[in-house]
């Protein structure tokens, strides 16, 4: 296995690791974690504010932005801290890292097999559907053996 490929699977385990631990939780609460944690704590804003050095605004600001994605991860990271929480920041997928470039060799190969069956009908050598979705299958196991450059383009 070359290194290129076992840095690759590195990465991959590293992710598919995410999606068993996160793969199911919730992104966000309605209120945002900013304020559901605070409110846990029973801490007031005021009391936030104090310990972050800033005015009670600029805590209810955050809280407000944060549902709406507005909020800033350093902003995010501090208000964590002041409350001793750990800001988390990740990026899950919704399934495996394997199957989601299964489903995209998947999809470059059908876009090839059938430009080629169209060409073969019309010279009167159609494949059947179980002969395309063998074609499919093979390519596409070819595809996610040498990813190409390309795999991501959307053409």
């Amino acid at each position: 296995m070359s290194i290129e490929k076992i840095v690759a699977k590195q990465y991959r385990d590293k992710v598919n690791q995410a999606v068993k631990q996160f793969g199911d939780f919730s992104i966000h609460t309605q209120e945002g974690w900013l304020r559901t944690v605070r409110k846990a704590l029973g801490m007031s804003g005021t009391q936030l504010a104090k310990r972050l050095g800033v005015t009670k605004a600029r805590v209810s600001k955050a809280e407000k932005d944060e549902p709406s994605g507005s909020v800033t991860l350093k902003t995010m990271h501090s208000m964590a801290k002041a409350m001793d929480c750990k800001f988390v920041y990740a990026v899950v997928p919704n399934e495996t890292v394997e199957n989601i470039i299964m489903q995209r060799a998947k999809e470059k190969a059908r876009v090839l097999v059938q430009a080629a069956s169209t060409h073969m009908a019309l010279e009167a050598q159609s494949l059947n559907s179980e002969q395309i979705e063998f074609e499919i299958d093979r390519i596409a196991a070819q595809i996610v053996n040498k990813i190409p450059s390309d795999f991501w383009n959307d053409e």
